[in-house]
């Protein structure tokens, strides 16, 4: 599952913190603006992460445009995958049924279906 979220990098004379407005309480902060990027996006997977197994819905991305920054500040989108985070759980079994159609053509592109199914799933409960 991606995601993407706008984020503001403050400047600071010896280092850069990192916060995501739409999301209370995830910041992070690195000594150059390369790693506050890398530090932001596990924050934001961390954090992400974090809120879905408690059964909670992310917020809406807000736009990029909606943000004002001062001075050397900026503002950047940062984008992240779930699918690492939360497939380290342990696996379970699942028998389904889908058309024959379907199944054939997804075999032909080599789609893996539990990823799919995977995919899916995060995103549907992600958006609830």
């Amino acid at each position: 599952m991606q995601l993407c979220y706008p984020a503001i990098f403050h400047i600071e004379s010896d280092s850069v913190w990192v916060e995501f407005p739409d999301l209370e309480g995830c910041q992070t902060f690195a000594d150059t603006i390369p790693e506050a990027a890398e530090s932001a996006k596990e924050a934001l997977e961390a954090y992400a992460c974090s809120v879905l197994e408690r059964g909670i819905k992310l917020p809406k991305a807000s736009s990029i445009t909606s943000f004002s920054v001062s001075g050397s500040n900026f503002t950047s989108l940062v984008s992240g995958n779930l699918s690492g985070y939360l497939t380290k759980d342990r696996a379970v079994k699942k028998t389904l049924t889908i058309p024959g159609w379907l199944n054939d053509a997804a075999i032909s592109r080599n789609i893996n279906f539990s990823q799919t199914l995977q995919d899916a799933l995060l995103q549907k409960i992600a958006s609830e």
